[in-house]
């Protein structure tokens, strides 16, 4: 299956984008190739992809300031998701601060900069563990109800925190690092499954561990006639059919390899064994 029914009402193609890369090192700043990275979001929505995954701390700002830039008005059906509750201190560093007031800022300001009325995923970034979650998610459902999130979800969360959070809020979607090399939140995956969840993998590549001679990914790949890249994407995307990957890169060729992951069909057999590969993996 192609596509995915986000929060039971917006249909997504599952390999969507995500835009982290489309900022400067250290996830801080403007990206060195600003009409590079315009090009990189209207290239890939010309190809297909109909959700964009954001965040107000990559920059922080730059992000959705860019997919606006690029995008906007956007095109029917086009899905933006976005994230708050993580503050940054500079490069590399991240604290997350979910104070009821502090979320509702972050989303009222992703609304302007996204110039959107609502935003169709709304995504804690992170849980602070200093504030009551009743208190974050209460805010975002307060958000909700006003019209300016549709849908909420969660990132960086352990099964437990989602039963919580789902007692507090209608959650939709988890957004968790998952990838072929690293597949500690299996037991997320396996819950996002029975519950019919979106479950976003973030750092859905680990090129590093994909690409060497002699790697299960590169010999299945040579079986496909595909790169070890798309290798891993189709692989996420065999996973389970609530996978939704969201790839990210600052380069159009970049992009359009990985795109191709959605014509590769790997056999039960080949998921098994790259599952197998790393399955002991943390």
């Amino acid at each position: 299956m192609s596509t995915f029914l986000l929060g039971g009402d917006l249909p997504v193609e599952r390999l969507g984008l995500g835009t982290m890369r489309l900022t400067g090192p250290g996830v801080w700043g403007p990206p060195a190739d600003r009409a590079q990275a315009v090009h990189v979001l209207r290239r890939a929505v010309e190809l297909g992809v109909n959700l964009i995954d954001t965040a107000d701390a990559y920059g922080p700002f730059v992000s959705e300031e860019l997919i606006a830039e690029a995008l906007h008005p956007y095109p029917d059906g086009l899905v933006i998701a976005t994230k708050g509750g993580f503050t940054r201190q500079g490069p590399g560093r991240w604290t997350p601060v979910g104070r009821p007031e502090y979320l509702r800022q972050c989303a009222e300001l992703s609304l302007r900069r996204l110039r959107v009325e609502r935003i169709d995923l709304y995504q804690l970034h992170r849980i602070d563990p200093l504030v009551p979650l009743s208190d974050q998610l209460g805010e975002l459902v307060a958000l909700q109800k006003e019209g300016k999130i549709r849908h909420i979800g969660l990132s960086a969360v352990e099964v437990a925190e989602i039963e919580q959070a789902r007692t507090l809020a209608q959650v939709v979607s988890v957004q968790n690092i998952y990838n072929l090399t690293r597949q500690r939140h299996r037991d997320v995956l396996d819950y996002c499954t029975r519950e019919s969840l979106a479950f976003i993998p973030y750092f859905p590549l680990q090129a590093g561990s994909l690409a060497g001679d002699g790697s299960e990914p590169a010999e299945v790949a040579t079986k496909y006639g595909a790169t070890p890249s798309q290798i891993a994407l189709a692989w996420l995307l065999a996973r389970s059919p609530v996978t939704l990957p969201i790839p990210g890169t600052s380069r159009v060729a970049h992009l359009e390899e990985n795109l191709g992951a959605k014509h590769v069909r790997l056999t039960d057999k080949d998921v098994a064994r790259l599952t197998r590969q790393w399955s002991d993996e943390p």
